[in-house]
C-alpha cells in the first residue's frame, strides 16, 4: 500500500475564510491559536494539517459536521486554494499550478463523485458517462467504447439509455462513481457519496465500492461522518475537530488506542471484535519453532476468529501473511480479552 512517495502530501495546510488570509498568516511569527483567529475576524476550515496520502490507499477522512473534512478535499484537488502551507500531488504543488495546468490535471488524474450526484437531466446514462471524455475532446466513437465499459463495471448494464428520472438513488450513484471513472483518474475523491441512500443501498454501495477498488487499486480520499462506513472501507482512518486532524491511523489503532476523548466519543460503542483483525494486533518478527502449527490469516477479524481462539490451547498463534508467509505472532489470551469484551 505505501509508496515511497506518497500521491498527496499536505504539509501545514491552512484554509481560513476572512480577509486576505494568506497575507495574514505569513505575517505571523507563529502558528494562531483558535481565539487568535477568531479575534481577527476568521473562521479557519482547516488548521495546520500535515499528512500523506499513499498509492493504492483508501484514506477515510470523518468528523462531525463542521470539521473541515469536505474543506480539506476540497483543498487537496484545489477546488479551494489554500491559506498556507503546501499541497503537493505526485511531487507537484499544485498551489503553483496555472488554471490550464490545473485543468490538465484534474482531466488526466482525478476523479470526483460527490453527495449530490450532478447528473445532467437531459443526457441518458451513457451520455452523463461519456460527458467528461467528451469535454477532454475524445473521439466519439472511443468515448462510447470507454463509457460502456465503465458503466458495465458499476453494475448497469442495460441501463445505458435510460434518463436520470428512471433510476433509482443507487442506479444515479452508480452513474456518478461511473462518470468519474471514465477518465481513469489515479486519484479518487469522493465527498460522502452515500450518505443520502437508503441504508440498505448505502451497504450496497460500500460493498460495490469495495469490489471496484480491489480490482482498480485506486488513490483514494474518502469523506465520511459515519465512523461504521470509515471502519469497513479504511486503509488509515483521519479524524477531524475544528479543522485539525487529532488522530491518523489504522482502524484497529483508532479503535484501540484513540488519540483523544474526542476519537473516544467514535469508539466507545464499537465491537471491536468486529473491527480488529489478527495481523493488527499480532507482534511482528517471528523465527524458530515459535510459529510452528496451523496459522491465522492476518486480514481475518478477531470476531471471525473467535472458535479457534476458544479451542486452541497455544499460548500464541502465528499469523500469516496473503502470500501465506508467516509474518508475525497473535497473543491468544489478548485477542479472547478482546472478543470477550474485558478489555477496553
Amino acid at each position: 500500500m505505501t509508496a515511497q512517495h506518497p500521491v498527496i502530501s499536505c504539509q501545514n495546510v491552512w484554509k481560513l475564510f476572512g480577509s486576505a488570509p494568506a497575507d495574514y498568516l505569513s505575517a505571523l511569527p507563529e502558528a494562531p491559536d483558535p481565539e487568535t483567529l477568531q479575534a481577527a475576524g476568521y473562521v479557519a476550515a482547516v488548521r495546520d494539517v500535515t499528512l500523506d496520502v499513499h498509492q493504492g490507499e483508501i484514506l477515510v477522512v470523518m468528523g462531525l459536521s463542521g470539521s473541515g473534512k469536505s474543506t480539506l478535499l476540497r483543498c487537496m484537488s484545489r477546488l479551494l486554494d489554500i491559506s498556507g502551507g503546501t499541497i503537493r500531488v505526485d511531487g507537484q504543488d499544485i498551489g503553483a499550478l496555472s488554471e490550464r495546468g490545473l485543468i490538465e490535471l484534474r482531466r488526466s488524474k482525478m476523479g470526483m463523485v460527490f453527495q449530490n450526484f450532478g447528473l445532467l437531466p437531459h443526457r441518458t446514462v451513457l451520455g452523463n458517462v461519456a460527458f467528461p471524455l467528451e469535454m477532454r475532446g475524445q473521439d466519439r466513437h472511443d468515448r462510447r467504447d470507454r463509457a460502456m465499459e465503465v458503466i458495465e463495471l458499476v453494475g448497469l448494464t442495460g441501463r445505458e439509455d435510460h434518463f436520470p428520472h428512471e433510476l433509482s438513488g443507487g442506479q444515479q450513484q452508480r452513474v456518478g462513481i461511473a462518470r468519474s471513472l471514465a477518465i481513469e483518474p489515479d486519484i479518487w475523491f469522493l465527498d460522502e457519496p452515500f450518505s443520502s441512500l437508503d441504508p440498505l443501498i448505502r451497504r450496497e454501495m460500500q460493498e460495490e465500492f469495495l469490489r471496484l477498488q480491489s480490482g482498480l487499486g485506486k488513490t483514494i480520499v474518502f469523506i465520511t461522518h459515519d465512523f461504521d462506513e470509515a471502519l469497513r472501507l479504511a486503509d488509515r482512518i483521519a479524524i477531524m475537530k475544528d479543522g485539525v486532524v487529532v488522530q491518523c491511523d489504522t482502524p484497529e489503532k483508532v479503535v484501540l488506542e484513540p488519540a483523544t476523548p474526542y476519537v473516544s466519543q467514535f469508539t466507545e460503542n464499537i465491537d471491536k471484535a468486529r473491527v480488529v483483525r489478527a495481523g493488527g494486533m499480532m507482534v511482528r518478527g517471528v523465527t524458530g519453532t515459535a510459529a510452528e502449527g496451523d496459522a491465522v490469516s492476518a486480514q481475518s477479524t478477531l470476531h471471525e476468529l473467535a472458535r479457534t481462539l476458544v479451542d486452541d490451547d497455544r499460548d500464541s498463534l502465528p499469523v500469516e501473511g496473503a502470500d501465506g508467509r508467516i509474518i508475525g505472532m497473535l497473543d491468544r489470551q489478548d485477542a479472547l480479552d478482546l472478543v470477550v469484551g474485558t478489555r477496553t
